[in-house]
């Protein structure tokens, strides 16, 4: 496994802004910081897998960028329903975490396949 550093900034400075777009959006007085920081590590994790992180194996380095692409977006989808919605911080916390280990999990399985 190899990272990228410019790919993985790039992915730090995209997630970023969108941090900052979650934390302006939000209409939950008071969690604005949780969706922001929250938002900025749940988007950039997908995101430096997709972009940055190459195997040896040709098929395991697109398997883990589709599924990085996959979850992003639906992580995306998920902050911006809690930008425009009133929510407690243990359901933003736990569906998103959960969501988050998913992704970890099965990024995981696919690269110890080494197909």
């Amino acid at each position: 496994m190899k990272i990228n550093a410019i790919p993985a900034i790039i992915a730090a400075a995209v997630s970023a802004l969108l941090a900052y777009g979650l934390y302006a959006l939000c209409h939950a007085a008071g969690q604005e910081t949780l969706l922001a920081l929250g938002g900025f590590v749940c988007l950039f994790l997908p995101m430096a897998t997709a972009i940055a992180v190459r195997f040896p194996e040709g098929r395991t380095s697109t398997n883990t960028a589709v599924l990085g692409w996959v979850f992003f977006f639906v992580l995306l989808i998920s902050h911006a329903v809690f930008a425009f919605v009133q929510f407690a911080p243990p359901s933003y916390i736990i569906i998103n975490g959960i969501l988050l280990l998913i992704f970890l999990g099965v990024t995981y399985a696919v690269a110890k396949a080494k197909q």
